[in-house]
């Protein structure tokens, strides 16, 4: 564990192919991620949006479906829990080709479903917009149910008296929601925030795989889907340039770290 962490970070101040020998070129492997097409800082921007585009969305979806499915007057609800987790476990890469197949130009079933009204075929994928909010709605439907069964067990932790006392007290179901349920359930949306920004700031496989028509490499188009990890796969394992994959590594370890502390210290601090 230790040896591998330290020898990439020994790496990124080298340049390296993976079989020639190592040549120490400093700081330009971190030079080199800012400065001409900067895509170390387009990676990070595209997923500070879309961790903006769905994050908010998924929370509060998570939370009003598990209050509603921890109500006694929804019935099956061992059933409606059993669906929405459902996409959480479901294989990722099944997943993300069935997206890609609903979204695609020519064939995909939501232009089908559009073009009964007379809207003319949508390049989902082809626009770095549009790919950005298909992205975000893969991931949304995908943890979604994952958020809600983390809110489902703080809820249940909830005394009913809590609630009983206000609808005696005069409260309505959604005063209820906002004065009783979201204080004490915050430690968990903070959990679930933290989680997001781990999980955005890691993508892989969705956007490897959703954006990959016509390139080899995903992230498109015009890298409006690259993520870090994205970012990192292919200097190392496409261009092998090791030195610079590794130092994407670092700064992404320092970024999220900072994160962290800022979340911790602004969302987490007061319970």
């Amino acid at each position: 564990m230790f040896y591998p962490t330290l020898y990439s970070f020994y790496l990124s101040f080298h340049e390296w192919n993976g079989i020639g020998p190592r040549t120490y070129v400093g700081l330009s492997n971190y030079a080199k991620l800012f400065s001409g097409g900067g895509l170390f800082l387009k990676s990070m921007t595209n997923c500070t949006i879309i961790f903006f585009e769905y994050v908010p969305i998924m929370t509060l979806g998570a939370l009003i479906l598990a209050s509603l499915l921890n109500s006694r007057y929804i019935r099956l609800q061992g059933v409606f829990r059993t669906f929405i987790f459902l996409p959480y476990v479901t294989a990722i890469i099944a997943v993300t080709y069935s997206f890609q197949y609903l979204l695609d130009t020519n064939y995909g079933m939501i232009n089908l479903f559009l073009s009964w009204f007379g809207i003319e075929r949508i390049a989902w994928l082809n626009s770095p917009t549009l790919a950005r909010i298909c992205l975000s709605s893969l991931i949304t439907w995908r943890w979604l149910g994952y958020n809600m069964v983390l809110f489902l067990a703080g809820l249940q932790f909830i005394p009913p008296e809590l609630y009983e006392a206000a609808k005696i007290d005069g409260a309505t179901p959604l005063q209820s929601f906002f004065h009783i349920t979201i204080p004490l359930v915050k430690p968990i949306i903070f959990f679930c925030i933290f989680l997001s920004t781990i999980g955005t700031f890691s993508l892989f496989d969705e956007p490897f795989i959703l954006t990959s028509i016509g390139t080899s490499t995903g992230g498109g188009p015009v890298n409006a889907t690259l993520s870090p990890i994205l970012l990192l796969y292919n200097m190392g394992f496409r261009y092998l340039r090791f030195g610079t994959a590794s130092a994407v590594a670092y700064l992404l370890f320092v970024v999220l770290f900072l994160c962290g502390l800022f979340e911790i210290k602004f969302l987490g601090g007061k319970r």
